[in-house]
């Protein structure tokens, strides 16, 4: 056998490799191999879609659905209220604002700015909590069916308004605040001798005059002082201020004795002598 005989014992050539051919090679016949594929044309490649265009079956929204006519006129509504909120920001701050020089040249643009539907102040932080409790109280000099004059007792009528709400999930806000805020405004249109400060003054005076007025009749402050009928002639008013006691681990010492501040006898007009005008 020469050396070119197709025998499994036959020897190779120098140029064929004594390696073993791979299995997928090992039998696989000559017209196997990978045809040749024709390259094709290239695949178009989608360009990027330019900012602010939407495909054309994705509808628009928002403020961009809207015809640049309607945009312009948003846009102007959205820069007049941004204007007129950094506006009124500024004025709630010159009016907060310990005086400076812009609030003495305008301090009045500013208030007229600011009240009376924006006044400000600090009554709902409360940096300076009260430490003081203040009761009205009130006496009245009636006229009984006879023609004589008496004097009731103090009335104290913070209390009785302090005991309607104590428990009361749901109390009046005339229980609540009305007294309060008579005398409030009493006392910031008088002076310490208990004199009106402009034309406030007499205003206030009638108003904390009536409500003394109706209170006494409600509770029949009439009726308790004569028996039965009669006729309120004149009331006063007076405050009954006492300091709160410090809490058991302060160190703080306070005068618990009470102080008051009485006001003149009112002479009460015919028209509220019985509970008020009619």
């Amino acid at each position: 056998m020469d050396a070119y005989d197709e025998g499994s014992n036959a020897r190779h050539g120098p140029d064929v490799s004594s390696r073993p051919a791979p299995p997928a090679q090992r039998g696989a016949p000559a017209e196997s191999a990978a045809p040749d594929v024709s390259p094709g044309p290239p695949e178009p490649v989608a360009s990027p879609a330019p900012p602010g265009s939407y495909p054309p079956g994705e509808p628009r929204t928002g403020i961009a659905a809207l015809s640049p006519r309607y945009q312009v006129g948003v846009a102007l509504a959205l820069a007049v209220v941004a204007i007129g909120v950094c506006v009124h920001i500024g004025m709630t701050f010159l009016h907060v604002a310990p005086p400076n020089t812009v609030t003495r040249a305008h301090g009045k643009a500013v208030d007229d700015w600011i009240y009376p539907e924006f006044e400000q102040n600090w009554k709902l932080f409360a940096p300076n909590p009260l430490q003081q409790n203040i009761s009205i109280q009130v006496r009245a000099g009636v006229r009984g069916p006879d023609g004589m004059t008496l004097t009731t007792g103090w009335y104290d009528l913070s209390a009785e308004d302090g005991r309607a709400i104590d428990g009361n999930l749901l109390p009046s806000h005339t229980q609540q605040n009305e007294l309060r805020r008579a005398w409030d405004f009493f006392v910031a249109t008088h002076d310490g001798e208990n004199r009106p400060v402009g034309l406030r003054g007499s205003l206030s005076e009638s108003y904390l005059r009536r409500i003394m007025v109706l209170r006494l009749d409600r509770d029949g402050a009439v009726r308790a002082a004569t028996g039965g009928s009669g006729v309120i002639e004149r009331v006063q008013v007076r405050s009954r201020t006492s300091n709160v006691p410090p809490p058991e681990w302060s160190r703080e010492k306070v005068s618990m004795t009470p102080s008051y501040r009485e006001l003149p006898w009112w002479r009460v007009p015919q028209d509220e002598a019985r509970g008020g005008v009619r």
